[in-house]
């Protein structure tokens, strides 16, 4: 009797264990998920500044023919 009761809490000792491994390793996967959207959307933030930068400095090249044009017309 001893022999069996030994045995059903070495079992469920060892399912426990199995079922925190199991736990960790899915934290841990979600974890990665969000450290890998993170970065994803840090990569498109800094894309986009780059194309609003670069829409910007158009816009300004444009108003400044603009610009240049009328004064010349002017004269």
């Amino acid at each position: 009797m001893k022999k069996v009761l030994l045995f059903v809490a070495l079992v469920a000792t060892l399912g426990f264990a199995s079922c925190t491994n199991k736990q960790a390793e899915a934290e841990k996967a979600r974890l990665d998920s969000l450290a890998e959207v993170a970065r994803l959307d840090s990569i498109a933030a800094v894309e986009q500044a780059k194309a609003d930068s670069i829409a910007a400095a158009a816009a300004a090249a444009a108003a400044d023919t603009l610009v240049e044009a009328a004064a010349a017309a002017v004269k």
